[in-house]
């Protein structure tokens, strides 16, 4: 008996507009007509409906549809492997858009929520989310990311331009004091050691001096964190690290 037009269209998720183009311009010609001429479609048209389905979900115009599906040479198999292929392919190219998202979920977590214009006024060259999904994987699942995740959010591009001058003028004043020949245990060198621990604790989480410590470990052993410090004075994340141990020791 076949299917009416009103069938194939709910089964396929089309309109009857639709299959009535595809009839128009020779792509889909029903196997079958009614008494009445109303159109009938076989299995052998559903199958090439599913067909023309795929091909233009991924973006085929008809003309090529047509030309894939009437090649005299194609038989089902080599059209089963094409679009195998083509799947793939879609799904490759999917999982990197996905990848790319998810870059960008990573990245939103850090909360600085400005413009192009002003991340780039405010951290010029520096990108503030490059190390995001790290620090996730290392700290997400303590208290002190978590602090800072509440707080970042409802910073402004003032507060940040003033955490960063707030940075540099304590950096000038530890490169000072090195050039003065300070050593990591001197007054200035755990003065200027705990000023860098409040900062912290008051622009993102509460840094405890155990924190502190282990972040000076940090600034030392991880080569990135190392060449951020030496970049204002060569051996500052040493003398750091070390002043902040001594620091902390003084207020255990």
């Amino acid at each position: 008996m076949g299917y009416s037009v009103g069938q194939v269209a709910d089964f396929a998720g089309v309109t009857v507009r639709t299959l009535h183009h595809y009839d128009e311009i020779g792509l889909l010609r029903p196997g079958g007509r009614r008494h009445a001429g109303h159109r009938r479609y076989e299995d052998a048209d559903l199958d090439r409906l599913q067909q023309i389905l795929f091909y233009r979900e991924l973006g085929f115009p008809l003309d090529e549809v047509a030309a894939l599906l009437d090649d005299p040479d194609a038989d089902p198999q080599a059209h089963l492997r094409r679009q195998h292929e083509l799947l793939s392919a879609r799904i490759t190219k999917l999982q990197e858009m996905a990848a790319a998202v998810e870059r960008a979920m990573e990245a939103k977590k850090m909360g600085i929520n400005l413009t192009p214009e002003e991340r780039f006024e405010v951290f010029g060259d520096k990108d503030p989310e490059h190390y995001a999904q790290e620090a996730e994987q290392r700290w997400g699942a303590t208290e002190a990311y978590a602090e800072s995740q509440r707080r970042v959010p409802g910073y402004t591009k003032d507060d940040w331009k003033r955490m960063q001058d707030e940075a540099a003028d304590w950096g000038a004043r530890y490169e000072s004091l090195m050039a003065d020949g300070e050593e990591p245990t001197g007054e200035r060198a755990m003065a200027l050691a705990e000023e860098h621990r409040r900062h912290i604790s008051r622009w993102f989480y509460e840094c405890t001096y155990e924190i502190h410590t282990c972040l000076g470990e940090m600034y030392v052993a991880d080569e990135r964190f190392r060449a951020f410090y030496d970049r204002t004075r060569p051996g500052l994340a040493e003398h750091l690290r070390d002043a902040i141990i001594a620091n902390a020791v003084r207020n255990a």
